[in-house]
């Protein structure tokens, strides 16, 4: 979720639900086709003449991969894996864009001029847009490899974060602008096919009813087809339809302190009791506010919370130095997980189709079960940045797959680093096993190949994946962007 210019709590980024700042959203994954063959009727067959045997596949060739893909469930997974390590195999960084223009007519504000790291990559159909942190949009059309406009529609206006509306076609931008000295959110939507045109200023405003002041801010959840906005001012949330924008009802409890979004349902966490040895929760059905339960958690009261999460009919509760606990809100059930096994994570990604989780620290990923078991080891996945969020790792569509920028082999087993260059390693969630690697080659092999690289992979801040071409494209503090494809 986006909060309005002033620190506010961390929000989970889960998937496939993500917030605004999220660039990885999720789809349901298919089960492996069963077929079946019907027996022919032998006595109805006409007699034919005898012929020579049917030649048997080659063991190990592509048909009997593909049969056993089919029979069994291991194996189509196997085969899965292997599928994604082709996928993956000999990406090069072919393309590259620069997100800094310091003669740039749109851009009058000083800070805007400076070359800045780049914060957020969204990818669609032919066009690359990137956001940097001085608060700059472009849009790059990736065929001709040229700039198509800037996304920033006034010269005081400093773009905070991006959202692809597929429901619409639309890009939104969240933006503060300086004549209200950056105090409030403002939301734009900008059909794709006028940005193709180099038209930005045909999008149009939304939620200009709401005043978006910190502590205010606006989620974008497109699983559910949602918006959540939450006005400080007025102490007022409001739910708005994600393909017209219309307000569908609204939820004014000024004891309301955060509300968690889950697909079809919301969970409400209010204040603490006074005693502090209970918080209330409420669940809604996200669809029409209903209230579809309402009930207390015990709490020990000298202890602070240090996170309250939803998964489906699950909540995960974490107290300072406690257990953490897997509620059952169903049947008031209660699963611990002790303290020394998991430690607080820094973010959390919900896996709903495949009812796992994963937890960031310390530059380590965990993949978690709701039975309370760490599932995945990871053999090769030491992430770069401490700070994990969304917009430097990529979960595939169908959650197996995990990209993201990491220490290389070397550097992770010592622990530091000594270069300002990376890799991107691409992994299996399910298995932890290390499908691909894009890292700089040694410079003996090729003194202009390793250059090339070790330029591209050096200080990467942000990455996304385009499962439409099968591109990665990161980007780095200098601003540039780079498209890395076979």
């Amino acid at each position: 979720a986006l909060a309005a210019p002033a620190p506010r709590a961390p929000r989970a980024a889960t998937v496939p639900h993500h917030a605004v700042a999220a660039g990885a959203c999720a789809q349901g994954a298919a089960s492996p086709r069963k077929r079946q063959r019907e027996a022919d009727d032998a006595g109805r067959l006409p007699a034919r003449r005898p012929c020579a045997p049917r030649q048997q596949p080659r063991r190990g060739g592509l048909i009997q991969a593909l049969v056993s893909r089919e029979r069994s469930v291991p194996d189509a997974r196997q085969f899965m894996t292997q599928g994604a390590g082709y996928r993956f195999k000999g990406l090069v960084a072919r393309d590259c864009f620069d997100a800094h223009d310091g003669d740039a007519s749109e851009v009058k504000l000083w800070f805007l001029r400076k070359r800045s790291k780049v914060v957020e990559i969204v990818a669609a159909k032919h066009m690359i847009f990137t956001l940097t942190q001085a608060g700059i949009c472009i849009a790059f059309d990736h065929r001709t490899l040229k700039r198509i406009c800037y996304l920033n529609t006034a010269p005081d206006e400093v773009i905070r974060s991006l959202f692809y509306n597929k429901s619409n076609e639309s890009l939104v931008t969240v933006s503060v602008f300086r004549d209200d000295n950056y105090s409030s959110l403002k939301c734009r939507s900008t059909p794709l096919s006028r940005i193709a045109l180099g038209q930005p200023e045909a999008g149009f405003a939304l939620f200009e009813s709401e005043y978006l002041g910190w502590p205010g801010f606006v989620e974008f959840d497109d699983v559910n087809s949602k918006v959540l906005t939450y006005s400080a001012r007025e102490k007022l949330y409001k739910i708005w339809d994600l393909v017209n924008y219309t307000e569908l009802y609204q939820i004014e409890d000024r004891e309301i302190q955060e509300i968690k979004i889950s697909p079809g349902i919301m969970l409400l966490i209010y204040n603490r009791s006074p005693c502090g040895e209970r918080v209330p929760l409420k669940i809604l059905s996200i669809q029409d506010g209903e209230e579809l339960q309402s009930f207390e958690h015990k709490l020990i009261a000298s202890r602070k919370i240090d996170f309250i999460e939803q998964f489906n009919e699950r909540l995960l509760v974490k107290q300072e130095g406690c257990n953490l606990q897997m509620v059952d809100v169903r049947y008031s059930s209660i699963l611990e997980v002790p303290s020394t096994d998991f430690l607080t994570p820094t973010a959390f990604i919900f896996l709903y189709e495949n009812q796992l989780f994963l937890t960031f620290r310390d530059h380590h990923v965990g993949v978690w079960n709701f039975r309370g078991e760490l599932v995945t080891h990871f053999e090769d996945h030491v992430l770069w940045h401490p700070d994990c969020n969304t917009n430097n790792i990529f979960i595939s569509s169908q959650q197996d797959t995990i990209i993201s920028y990491c220490k290389s082999s070397q550097q992770g087993r010592r622990g530091g680093s000594s270069t300002t260059h990376g890799a991107i390693h691409v992994s299996d969630i399910f298995t932890g096993k290390c499908l691909a690697r894009i890292a700089t080659p040694p410079s003996w092999a090729d003194g202009a190949t390793h250059a090339r690289f070790a330029e591209a992979l050096a200080d990467v801040t942000a990455l996304y994946y385009s499962e439409e071409t099968g591109e990665i494209i990161t980007g780095n503090k200098d601003g540039l962007i780079y498209s890395w494809r076979n």
